[in-house]
């Protein structure tokens, strides 16, 4: 059978975007659809966004540190407005971008919604089918609302970017990454931030020691902080909207946003009608080659609910080409991932956590915490945290954990040594960059705890 393509890749964000780009650099046929803006949840709506609103709400205290080192610079007002007019700029420039790599390369792009057909069919908005050998479903995923009532008037993290203006007020529901970074962003950017979380701890199934510094960080820097706590109900008053809280409280908020969970973006795509098995979350289910159980069909990122990074749509996608086009099975790695938390302060940590590591085998934790020179000279109170899980038998890093400024930039770098297997003694071995706060990885001792 003669097809259309040799590959059709569903969805332009970053996986689908850079397989196809790939592929078609091998010589494949490729062709690309995508309904709504290229570039996917991480350029438009998540990441790239979301950091430039950190940069933005951090030069608040950036005025107050310059002052107490000498500078006479006076506070001014955030203008919300000639953000967002740059803000949006950059994102069409990024767009722009991800549209010329597949024009460059030779990739067809159709600025529709496709569906699944059959095995080795797909149908676009208009009706128009193209066939292709193999199919790549890469849409990624999506916020959702937790259906309690009055929801309605609440917003998620994709509607943030496109508030006319910012609120006097917000409540944040969730205790995950995005609901605390938002808090963070929101709370330096002026607005009065509550936020909420059901559970004992915001940011759960990161090491206990860090989301507990960061959580205090959070509290001192002016965010109304409310754990074991969720809504009951929601419902406009006049230009706000009451909350009413399973603790009894009853507050107004000029908005309410939702961080409290995504699901992929798999429903009414005709996948289950071809074979396709979807998981109890809606996630395509896929194999350790990201491939489904019909063999055309492939899939990567978010929409398989794997490990949801960008880079790891990245990854799985160059090793779907190099499996499929390059004829080297190739499965993607979701081992030691290093990851930064863009929270204020912010944190990085890659490995096991104190506590996954303690089920798993005797460790020694060396960890201290401390005012760091820049900040501690201008009169803050803010502490950082460095932490490394050892293993008492191979004596190999487990885990790294981070909270500090620039927190990222630092594990991006550890997270090399410990994926390349650094031993406690490596590190020991590696002469401290001094004055610096991350001398102190290298500087540690004697362990804080074992066990």
């Amino acid at each position: 059978m003669a097809f259309d393509y040799d590959l059709f890749v569903i969805g332009g964000g970053s996986g689908g975007v850079r397989a196809a780009r790939v592929a078609a650099q091998e010589g494949a046929k490729v062709a690309l659809a995508e309904e709504e803006r290229y570039g996917g949840t991480c350029v438009i709506r998540g990441c790239v966004p979301k950091k430039l609103m950190v940069f933005a709400s951090e030069y608040g205290d950036m005025v107050d540190d310059a002052q107490a080192y000498g500078w006479d610079i006076k506070p001014g007002a955030f203008d919300w407005d000639v953000f967002r007019g740059k803000l949006y700029a950059e994102l069409d420039r990024l767009e722009n971008v991800y549209r010329g790599i597949l024009k460059n390369n030779g990739v067809d792009t159709y600025d529709q919604r496709a569906k699944i057909a059959d095995a080795h069919t797909v149908e676009l908005t208009d009706g128009t089918r193209k066939t292709a050998k193999h199919i790549l479903l890469a849409m990624g995923g999506r916020p959702v609302k937790p259906g309690i009532p009055g929801d309605e008037l609440g917003i998620t993290s994709n509607d943030i970017f496109h508030l006319e203006k910012l609120p006097e007020s917000i409540l944040i529901v969730g205790g995950g990454y995005i609901a605390s970074e938002f808090a963070g962003i929101l709370n330096g950017l002026g607005v009065n931030v509550t936020q909420y979380y059901r559970g004992a701890q915001i940011l759960r199934g990161f090491d206990d020691e860090a989301r507990g510094l960061v959580s205090d960080e959070m509290c001192q820097k002016g965010i109304n902080l409310h754990l074991g706590t969720n809504i009951v109900r929601m419902e406009k008053e006049g230009d706000k909207i009451r909350v009413v809280a399973t603790n009894g409280d009853e507050n107004l908020f000029d908005q309410v946003m939702f961080a409290t969970g995504r699901v992929p973006n798999a429903d009414d795509m005709g996948l289950e009608e071809v074979g396709v098995e979807l998981g109890r979350k809606g996630q395509v289910v896929v194999d350790d080659y990201s491939q489904t159980a019909v063999p055309s069909i492939y899939a990567v990122g978010d929409v398989t609910d794997r490990v949801n990074l960008t880079p790891v749509a990245i990854r799985e996608g160059m090793a779907f080409v190099e499996t499929v086009f390059k004829g080297n099975p190739t499965k993607p790695d979701h081992e030691l991932i290093p990851t930064a938390i863009f929270t204020q302060p912010e944190m990085g940590t890659v490995g096991l956590s104190e506590e996954d590591a303690r089920e798993q085998e005797p460790i020694e934790v060396y960890a201290t915490s401390f005012k760091p020179m820049q900040q501690s000279f201008a009169g803050r109170s803010e502490r950082v945290l460095m932490k490394l899980v050892v293993s008492q038998k191979t004596r190999k890093v487990l885990g790294c954990h981070i909270v500090a400024p620039g927190a990222g930039e630092m594990i991006q770098l550890a997270g090399i040594a410990v994926k390349m297997g650094a031993t406690k003694e490596d590190f020991d071995r590696t002469v401290a960059v001094h004055p610096t706060m991350s001398e102190e990885i290298v500087t540690m001792k004697s362990p804080t705890r074992t066990g």
